[in-house]
């Protein structure tokens, strides 16, 4: 990782009296190093203050941190525009994605070295058979997983799942698990699919997978439905706090026909912006939740 960051300490003082101080702000870079005007034109700039009189910047340090606002230097390949970004999980025989839940069985419905009785010298075809729950892998979440009177996988509209402006938000090396409202609050919402990054993907097929992920508060929730998302994804996994039994980040969202999408990978590959994203689960009647390719092309419409 060669993405560079600064860290520094900041006193605002306004020339109509009163100030404003930070502690620890980190800020992402493009070089090596940044000067301390182009600092404080930054805070002005990006704080949108009035009648500032002077900015001291204390404590300066670049630090090779991931940065938040776009995607990594050593991935920067990969976004290219038009590029496709797979963001889904592959689905393998015995693995499990929640635990309690069975694992998938994929197996062999008729083989090819069976099929060859039934076809023309030559001819041979392959039929799989998958046994599974719709909780498998990268999965997305329609209102009836959780309300009965909820639309299903036949009711869930294309126009959200497919080709859908994204917005991811970085919240990976964060010191606490719960994700508040606070942290959506810099990002265009209306009309976009939020990704949350929280890196948790690292774990996948792993005990630390299961114990202790990052998840979304309920005002968060209920943040992103006012502020207009029409889908919320996340790379943990669960978006909610699976510690007692209530569900209220599904709740929220799904009440308000908001599906989710969870057990995403690679969202530290995406950009903050410029992206649509798509995840579209087959057409079943009576089923709430199945797993999705989900992917994203990037700076193409």
């Amino acid at each position: 990782m060669n993405d560079k960051r600064v860290s520094f300490d900041f006193e605002v003082d306004f020339s109509n009296g009163g100030g404003m101080q930070g502690q620890g702000f980190r800020l992402d870079i493009d070089g090596d190093d940044i000067t301390e005007d182009e600092l404080a034109a930054y805070l002005i700039r990006d704080l949108r203050l009035l009648m500032v009189r002077k900015v001291r910047i204390l404590n300066k340090r670049v630090i090779e941190e991931r940065h938040k606002r776009g995607s990594s230097a050593a991935d920067a390949d990969l976004t290219m525009a038009g590029e496709f970004v797979d963001l889904s999980h592959t689905i393998e025989n015995g693995m499990v994605t929640y635990k309690g839940l069975p694992a998938p069985l994929i197996c062999d419905h008729l083989s090819r070295e069976q099929s060859r009785s039934r076809y023309a010298a030559g001819t041979e075809f392959h039929f799989g058979r998958v046994e599974m729950v719709g909780n498998t892998g990268t999965y997305l979440d329609t209102p009836f997983h959780r309300y009965a009177d909820g639309y299903d996988l036949t009711g869930l509209p294309l126009e959200v799942v497919c080709g859908v402006p994204g917005s991811t938000v970085r919240v990976s090396g964060a010191d606490q698990r719960a994700i508040d409202w606070q942290a959506f609050a810099g990002v265009p919402i209306r009309g976009r699919a939020v990704l949350v990054n929280t890196d948790w993907d690292t774990h996948w097929r792993t005990d630390r997978y299961f114990e202790g992920h990052p998840f979304l508060t309920q005002k968060a929730a209920e943040y992103l439905r006012d502020s207009g998302a029409v889908l919320v994804g996340i790379d943990s996994l669960n978006i909610d706090d699976t510690s007692g039994g209530t569900r209220p980040v599904h709740s929220v969202l799904l009440a308000a026909g908001i599906p989710i999408v969870e057990h995403l990978t690679r969202l530290s590959v995406l950009p903050a912006e410029g992206f649509h994203f798509s995840a579209v689960p087959p057409k079943i009647a009576a089923m709430g939740t199945f797993p999705v390719r989900a992917h994203a092309r990037v700076g193409a419409a």
